[in-house]
């Protein structure tokens, strides 16, 4: 049976390091960092000098978790602000009848 966690070698701020993650935390850091254009190694280096604390691969498991609730958010937001206008057009239209 194959694993679900895999192990990769990455270049992270000049420096060869290995993380372990699931698949899906791998393609959805390549995702970010093509939506970014920017390279993996660059990405994983921003990541590694802004965490606190903890390894790596759980520094890019939360950075790529949090990336995706924030769009999310974003994406249900922009949902809400949308219902909202089209109540408030509806009530206008309902106003001047």
């Amino acid at each position: 049976m194959k694993s679900l966690v895999v192990k990769r070698s990455i270049v992270a701020a000049g420096h060869k390091t290995s993380v372990t993650l699931e698949d899906a935390f791998w393609e959805g850091l390549k995702e970010i960092a093509r939506g970014r254009s920017i390279s993996l190694s660059e990405l994983v280096s921003a990541i590694d000098s802004e965490r606190r604390h903890g390894n790596l691969s759980s520094a890019i498991r939360l950075f790529v978790l949090d990336f995706y609730r924030n769009q999310f958010a974003d994406v249900k937001a922009s949902h809400h602000a949308a219902e909202a206008h089209l109540a408030m057009k509806a009530g206008a239209v309902t106003q001047s009848v």
